[in-house]
């Protein structure tokens, strides 16, 4: 199976909320690399091209008056089936619909303020990465503990 690298943002809520290392250590704990790691001020233009798809929609603007309220924590993070684990692990999109155990099922009780965005696919995932990192702020490193995730078949 082939490593993926995966798009993770901390939103407003959560940086505002106090809960970045609470979060990013759940990642870490998991085994999940982290491969950049960044706070930026999301602005309109960012935003809506990131939010294209939902542009028609009448909460549209909420969305980005809520994405702008305070920095955003961006990272990418990388294993086998990143994409599908960080999407598992991070919950339904309502908090209040988000399984206990689960980042949104912890920390969330809102649909839009849901603490977290994570690439839904691997299309996705390259464009978001990209829309974020520059190529030199991505770093290829090995975890020591790396024999220790995964047996050899998997990785």
């Amino acid at each position: 199976m082939a490593l993926e690298k995966t798009l993770v943002l901390l939103k407003p809520s959560a940086v505002q909320r106090a809960l970045i290392g609470e979060i990013i250590s759940i990642f870490e704990k998991k085994g999940l690399r982290i491969a950049a790691l960044k706070m930026i001020q999301l602005d309109d233009e960012m935003l809506s091209e990131h939010y294209a798809h939902l542009a028609d929609k009448p909460f549209f603007q909420r969305l980005k008056d809520s994405m702008t309220a305070a920095p955003v924590v961006a990272m990418v993070l990388e294993g086998v089936e990143a994409i599908n684990v960080v999407r598992t692990m991070t919950g339904a999109t309502n908090g209040r619909n988000a399984f206990p155990g689960t980042i949104r099922g912890i920390y969330s009780m809102s649909k839009q303020e849901n603490i977290i965005h994570a690439s839904d696919g691997l299309r996705s995932a390259i464009m978001e990465i990209k829309r974020f990192f520059k190529d030199e702020e991505i770093y290829e490193w090995k975890q020591t503990c790396f024999p220790l995730l995964y047996s050899e078949e998997e990785a």
